[in-house]
């Protein structure tokens, strides 16, 4: 796997949140550098209309099925409650990108 790929994986949707929850910033943060936003944003985007079938979904209703798998008290949605303004924005962007495409 290409040094590229592993941060891009490693940065997918918001992960620096996750990361946060965790303790475990600066190690990521350290081993991995942010991709350019265009990329990490088409990347975000593709998650978060994907659902866990592999079918399209809204991304209102992706992070709400995180969050019901989760339950409202995990740390996995605890992450996502404070990634979900970014999310949004980095799918809008992507969304118009693609709109103008």
């Amino acid at each position: 796997m290409s040094d590229r790929v592993a941060a891009l994986v490693a940065h997918h949707s918001c992960a620096l949140f996750e990361a946060e929850e965790r303790g475990l910033r600066d190690e990521l943060a350290a081993g991995f550098p942010q991709e350019q936003p265009l990329t990490a944003d088409a990347l975000w985007y593709a998650d978060m209309t994907t659902g866990p079938d592999g079918h399209d979904v809204a991304v209102l209703d992706r992070l709400a099925e995180i969050e019901q798998r989760y339950g409202p008290d995990h740390l996995v949605t605890r992450f996502w409650v404070r990634a979900r303004p970014t999310l949004l924005e980095a799918v809008g962007r992507t969304t118009d990108r693609l709109a103008v495409s």
